[in-house]
């Protein structure tokens, strides 16, 4: 027992730290601390990052002239449709039972050909009936003249007054009349008839049909629809101003999406639209079939616009702030050729070209190519494009 324990105690002992082992922790500590705090000393003391002082080879990049101008030709464009001259929906004019309809959509007709009609058996009896009471007439008419005749030798022979004679021809004249009461009554019902019809008005093409056959058709409701075919035309609205330079009875080239098509101007109508702010230009096409009715189709006018300025490649604008564009010169000084960036307003763009104003020289060149390379100041070798462009294709 005794033994046991005097082995534990000695055990514990031995694992305790002592106050030697901690003196050694902390010096350790102190020498890594001191070497951390040299290093550093020691590294502010050297000299920083080399950097180098040779002047970087210049970039070689195409340049081009720029074009100095006073004026350029704006070409605007004016769109309106082309559409048949007229345009019909057609229907009864008085009411009935739909007998039969002729035509479907896009069929062709001719003028004066019957569309559509309405069934007119009431009609034709009431028109038989206006006939007889007109057979009626002139019978009776015919006796009252033979009667004038009977009177008039009665009254040569002295045998009747004269008062008869007149209520005789009296009597001839109201049979007249009711000759033609008959017959217009006879004639309305024969307008009626012909009415019950539906016809072509002109040369057209049927682009609606809103009935069917045994349909119950009320006054002037829309059967069909017809869209004329011999004449195109289109309706092209320009400002006020424009419109006053455009003559009437020339040729005018209009943009369609089958390419230019030639039309005449008709007229101009000269009345502003309150909506639009524009006049109505009225174009005839010499070709009724030169476009689809429908169609969208474009006027298009030169325009001088006075405004000093230059024209520069596209591809040498780069976007910059507040809508403005940067446009890189090369410019040369004693020490070489450097780019240079310019602020600039883009007023017009025409093709690969652009129309600039802002603080250019008319002898500036402007680089084009590598923009993404460039930042002002940095040194150039300009190649001019045309010649760069000769190379390539050597």
């Amino acid at each position: 027992m005794s033994d046991s324990h005097y082995s534990e105690s000695e055990l514990t002992r031995d694992v305790r730290p002592t106050w030697f082992k901690g003196l050694v922790f902390l010096l350790i500590l102190g020498l890594v601390a001191g070497g951390l705090v040299f290093g550093a000393f020691i590294m502010r003391s050297k000299e920083g990052p080399k950097v180098a002082v040779a002047t970087p080879e210049p970039l070689t990049v195409e340049v081009a002239d720029i074009e100095v101008a006073t004026t350029f030709e704006l070409e605007e464009g004016y769109a309106g449709l082309a559409t048949a001259a007229r345009t019909s929906q057609l229907g009864f004019s008085t009411g009935g039972r739909i007998e039969a309809i002729s035509v479907r959509v896009g069929d062709r007709v001719k003028t004066g050909a019957t569309l559509a009609r309405l069934d007119t058996r009431a009609l034709g009896a009431q028109l038989a009936s206006s006939n007889a009471v007109v057979e009626e007439a002139r019978a009776a008419h015919r006796l009252a003249l033979d009667t004038v005749e009977r009177q008039r030798t009665l009254l040569k022979q002295g045998h009747v007054s004269t008062q008869r004679v007149d209520e005789a021809e009296a009597q001839a004249a109201t049979a007249a009349a009711r000759i033609e009461a008959a017959r217009a009554q006879a004639d309305t019902l024969r307008v009626q008839i012909d009415l019950a019809r539906i016809t072509a008005p002109y040369d057209g093409v049927i682009t609606g049909r809103f009935a069917d056959e045994g349909a119950i058709a009320g006054p002037g409701q829309p059967i069909l629809e017809v869209v004329e075919t011999g004449k195109l035309e289109a309706r092209i609205g320009v400002p006020a101003a424009t419109a006053a330079a455009l003559e009437a009875g020339k040729e005018y080239m209009l943009q369609s999406d089958a390419g230019p098509v030639p039309a005449t101007l008709r007229n101009v109508t000269g009345v502003v639209s309150p909506s639009q702010r524009t006049v109505a230009a009225v174009f005839d096409f010499a070709e009724a079939d030169a476009v689809p009715s429908g169609s969208v189709v474009r006027l298009n006018l030169p325009r001088t616009i006075e405004e000093g300025g230059f024209w520069v490649p596209l591809k040498s604008l780069t976007s910059a702030s507040r809508g403005l564009w940067t446009v890189y010169a090369a410019v040369s000084d004693g020490n070489g050729t450097r780019a240079e960036a310019r602020l600039v307003e883009m007023i017009h763009s025409s093709g690969d070209r652009a129309y600039v104003r802002g603080p250019m020289k008319p002898k500036d060149r402007v680089i084009v190519d590598g923009l993404h390379r460039i930042t002002p100041g940095v040194p150039v070798k300009p190649i001019d494009s045309q010649r760069a462009a000769a190379e390539t294709d050597g």
